[in-house]
């Protein structure tokens, strides 16, 4: 027994059990890894095999000249095909396949032109779809939980998909770092989003980087960014320093409100601890409209709710058993 998604999907299921032809040019994470620096850093988009994976976008999509235009054209003209490539590649949250492929490409186009939008969606391209997944254990987590897999709508294995990105990421993260300090905010916060997704080895580099960052740092959203991207950086292993430093930081009151609240979002993340009740009285005093609108622009509350992003993750974190089915379901 074989099944089979739309054209150009490989079989995903066989008797005997799952086979998901892991290694083979099939597998996305083998395209990632075997493309050559040369191909990359010169924008050979013709060396890459987006045939193969037309089923997430379309075989009348043209990935290659998107990415063209969105490095050559005039700024209007480059939103609108930023605009078309994020619907493409990760339509309504869901990474692809065809993104992945994309990530390399997307990094350089950066360094010339650095779009928050561009760097966005290498953010949301490199980490599962949270898909309103605002709860202690889904916030900052980047990947889908060991043994779980999902899908794209076209039947692809989407899990391998954000392995492919995130690889494609961690293996090009040190060309994002100066982007870091940029004299735009919005290019700092959309960096701090998009390297929070990387894994090891490079985590250390990319944290000791955020750490510098925010001491320097003076734009709000930004700040709060840099925190919650250390926090990202430091879920999957529960890295005990950033645990401290995340805790020490919400009980300074001498430290910016926006610093503040999200590192009371990552300790929360990073620990099963109930919520104190020091805590508790900070978020019942702390959480004003005022905080919730500065605070609006944050990818990860972004990714929540347009207008309403720190409510939903203070309304979930603060009522486990009212959201156990996002943990079930994601």
């Amino acid at each position: 027994m074989s099944w089979r998604g739309v054209d150009g999907v490989p079989a995903i299921w066989e008797e005997g059990g799952l086979e998901f032809h892991a290694g083979t040019p099939e597998d996305v994470r083998v395209v990632v890894a075997a493309m050559t620096s040369e191909v990359k850093d010169g924008l050979n988009y013709d060396a890459v095999p987006w045939e193969r994976f037309h089923h997430a976008f379309g075989p009348g999509s043209d990935l290659p000249g998107i990415l063209t235009r969105i490095r050559h054209s005039d700024a209007r003209r480059a939103d609108d095909e930023l605009e078309l490539l994020w619907d493409t590649v990760c339509h309504q949250g869901s990474p692809s396949a065809a993104g992945a492929l994309a990530v390399p490409f997307l990094i350089r186009i950066a360094l010339t032109r650095p779009h928050p939008r561009a760097l966005r969606l290498v953010g949301a391209l490199a980490r599962r779809p949270h898909l309103g997944d605002g709860t202690r254990t889904g916030l900052l987590r980047t990947s889908t939980p060991p043994g779980s897999l999902t899908f794209e709508p076209s039947g692809y294995v989407g899990t391998w998909s954000v392995q492919a990105a995130r690889q494609a990421l961690t293996a090009d993260a040190d060309l994002l770092l100066p982007l870091l300090d940029h004299t735009t905010p919005a290019v700092r916060t959309a960096t701090a989003y998009a390297l929070s997704a990387a894994a090891s080895p490079a985590r250390d580099r990319i944290t000791a980087a955020l750490h510098a960052r925010l001491d320097a740092e003076n734009d709000p959203v930004t700040r709060a960014s840099l925190v919650l991207a250390i926090g990202e950086l430091a879920w999957e292993e529960r890295d005990t320093a950033t645990t401290a430093h995340t805790r020490a930081w919400w009980q300074d009151p001498t430290r910016p409100a926006e610093i503040r609240m999200s590192a009371a979002l990552a300790w929360l993340c990073l620990v099963d601890d109930p919520i104190p009740a020091d805590l508790d009285t900070f978020l019942d005093t702390e959480a004003t409209d005022h905080l919730a609108t500065l605070l609006t622009p944050v990818p990860w509350l972004q990714d929540l709710a347009e207008k309403e992003g720190l409510r939903t993750a203070l309304t979930q974190m603060r009522n486990p058993d009212d959201y156990a089915w996002i943990a079930d379901t994601y």
